[in-house]
């Protein structure tokens, strides 16, 4: 059977398409606009992103653009949607071959995973997981919530962290710290400030030092 997903499980299981790829040509061009408003998101940052660049950039109709999201910003919290997905992934894989024996060694891991994302993957810097769109009110939890809940359950797996609301904030904490420090790091570069790199290196271990 063909992948039908649009490169995201996560999104195609969140009800913001308006409508879900079914066959592997649908998938491709939805693929391809969700990659354009990376390209532009890129460029331009996630502000001054439209439909319509999408659409011109995608070589595709505005039309085509609207049969899968509603508006820009649903066209961007998609695009957040597939960051989350990649992050959890690269989080996933880090760990499998770093195999960390510490909550010390294992936010070291993943500080290298989130910092590559910002290297390498398009747009990443600018919109991250999404909960720079401040879109109100948030219904349920933040991108940075869940990523952190779900990162304290495979740590209870790897180096056995107890799942508890104290360890899930205390990842919270570091994440936010770490996400707005990168933020800060590739604003200018795409390498990244190296000053900033290594701050948030420093606070995000800091931040989670009190694991348990």
């Amino acid at each position: 059977m063909p992948n039908i997903t649009p490169a995201s499980e996560m999104l195609r299981d969140s009800e913001l398409l308006r409508s879900a790829p079914v066959q592997a040509r649908s998938n491709i061009r939805l693929s391809a606009l969700l990659d354009s408003a990376a390209e532009l998101i890129q460029i331009e940052g996630y502000e001054e992103l439209t439909t319509a660049a999408v659409a011109k950039r995608a070589g595709a109709s505005i039309g085509t653009v609207y049969r899968y999201f509603e508006d820009r910003v649903v066209l961007l919290r998609s695009l957040s949607t597939r960051n989350f997905e990649r992050t959890v992934k690269a989080f996933g894989s880090a760990l499998d071959v770093a195999q960390p024996e510490t909550p010390a060694e294992a936010i070291n891991v993943l500080f290298d995973a989130y910092l590559t994302l910002f290297r390498v993957e398009t747009g990443f810097r600018s919109l991250r997981l999404g909960d720079v769109l401040d879109i109100r009110p948030v219904d349920g939890m933040t991108t940075s919530q869940r990523s952190c809940e779900m990162l304290a359950r495979r740590l209870a797996v790897d180096i056995s962290l107890p799942v508890n609301k104290t360890n899930v904030d205390i990842l919270e904490i570091g994440f936010v710290t770490m996400d707005a420090l990168l933020a800060r790091a590739f604003l200018l570069s795409s390498e990244g400030d190296p000053v900033f790199i290594e701050a948030a290196r420093a606070a995000v271990s800091a931040a989670t030092r009190e694991l348990r």
